[in-house]
């Protein structure tokens, strides 16, 4: 039987891969006319309250894998101020 704390670093993982090919897009391309800024500020916010609750309640796989992925947010952020 997998450890509980093993799924939650798989699917945070998961999860903050899925950023990835946007960002690396976005960078590439240095067109970011189809990603919102509001979606991405809001979408930052709520990691940034996934960060806290985890840290609230001690989860190590909620900490790490949501800070990987709101460091991918933040970086599309940086990317759609800089070619939006």
């Amino acid at each position: 039987m997998l450890d509980i704390d093993l799924i939650g670093y798989l699917a945070g993982i998961t999860v903050a891969i899925s950023l990835t090919p946007q960002v690396l897009k976005a960078w590439r391309t240095k067109s970011t006319r189809d990603i919102s800024v509001t979606w991405t500020l809001i979408y930052i916010f709520g990691l940034f309250l996934w960060i806290v609750y985890g840290f609230g309640i001690s989860s190590y796989p909620v900490i790490f894998t949501i800070t990987i992925e709101a460091l991918l947010a933040f970086s599309l952020l940086v990317l759609k101020l800089k070619y939006g």
